[in-house]
Parts: structure tokens; C-alpha cells; sequence
């Protein structure tokens, strides 16, 4: 009796699930990916021949360039915070919308004076805007000294934690501006900080 033959079907995969998985996944992806921002001033760092990761959290960066000092501070509810107690110091106000924008800023250098101004601005303004930097007179007005120590107690006040700061400056600074702003830390008792470098090439 001959074998009978059983008709062959093409095999048929339900790609649904998969689909719907990697769908996800991007949407992941794309929702917390942090986009990288552009510094006010361009900085070209020194180059180490290892470098750390910034942290995400409890950490602010004060960035050196064209003798200019910029700030910021990670976090939108520290940086919010740091604004009132800033407000409170100099007895200013800020309307919610303005410290909204403020809690976007991942970096400015303006003196406080002229914030209003800034936050008024649109981001595509803002980025084209030539700031002035933050006034770091050590003798006179030490504007850094008060946004570095807001922002310390912030952070206390918000994460319980320290404050780690980081010093990003140009390779080809003068010396004088890098001098005022390690004073400036070192009068708040701030003797550790971490220098922001690029990766040196083998060559």
C-alpha cells in the first residue's frame, strides 16, 4: 500500500508580539534618553589619559571659558530649589513659568540681575545669546559663591545627599579665572571637586 503524502504548508509566525515589543522598547529608549546639551561657551577640555562619567544626580558643574564662568546644577527640583533660595538672598521673585524655564537651563551665566531677561527668551534665543558669565569677583560681587552654596543646600535639602562638583574648563584658560573660582570653592570648604576632561588618543 503506498505512503500516503501529507501536503506541505508553509509555516506561519505571528510577528505580532514581537512587534509590539520592540515598539515598546523605542518608546523607552526615546522617552529617557537624556539629550545631550550644548554649553554656552565652547570649551576645548584637556585630555586625561582615563575620565569618569558625570552622575546624573547630585552633581552641578561650573564651566571656564573665554574668562567667563557658567553654572549648573543636575536635576529639575534641585534646580528650582537652588532658584528660590537664590530669590530669597537677593529678594527677588520669579514666577512659576520663569522658574519652569529655569528647571530646563542645564547651564547659564548671566548675573542674577539680568535672569529675568533670560528666562523670558526663547531656547532657540538663548542658544544664539552671548552671556556675560556669572560675577566671580572675589573682592567684590561673588555671585558663584552664593549660586555654588544655594544649590549645595538644595540638593541636602531635596536628596539628603552631598553635592559633588565638577570644574569643566577650557584647556587654553588663564590662570586668574581658573584661581577665583577654586577660591571660591575652597572659602565654602569645598577642597574636592572633580576635573571634567576628554579622553587622550593614543598616538
Amino acid at each position: 500500500m503506498p505512503r500516503v503524502k501529507v501536503a506541505r504548508k508553509s509555516t506561519a509566525i505571528d510577528m505580532t508580539a514581537m512587534c509590539d515589543v520592540a515598539f515598546l522598547l523605542l518608546t523607552f529608549f526615546i522617552l529617557s534618553a537624556k539629550p545631550k546639551s550644548q554649553d554656552p561657551v565652547k570649551a576645548e577640555i584637556p585630555a586625561a589619559t582615563s575620565i569618569s562619567t558625570i552622575p546624573e544626580t547630585d552633581f552641578a558643574t561650573i564651566l571656564i571659558g573665554s574668562g567667563k564662568v557658567f553654572f549648573g546644577v543636575e536635576g529639575d527640583d534641585v534646580r528650582k530649589k537652588t532658584l528660590s533660595l537664590m530669590a530669597e538672598k537677593y529678594k527677588m521673585s520669579f514666577t512659576p513659568d520663569e522658574a519652569n524655564a529655569f528647571s530646563g537651563l542645564q547651564s547659564f551665566g548671566v548675573p542674577i540681575s539680568q535672569l529675568h531677561q533670560l528666562l523670558a527668551m526663547s531656547s532657540k534665543d538663548r542658544a544664539s545669546l552671548v552671556q556675560p558669565g556669572i560675577p566671580v569677583d572675589t573682592t567684590a560681587t561673588n555671585e558663584l559663591f552664593d549660586w555654588v552654596h544655594s544649590a549645595r543646600l538644595a540638593n541636602k535639602f531635596l536628596h539628603d545627599k552631598d553635592l559633588k562638583i565638577g570644574i569643566k574648563g577650557d584647556s587654553q584658560e588663564e590662570y586668574p579665572t581658573v584661581d577665583k573660582v577654586i577660591s571660591t570653592l575652597q572659602k565654602q570648604r569645598v577642597d574636592r571637586f572633580n576635573l571634567i576632561t576628554s579622553l587622550k588618543t593614543a598616538k
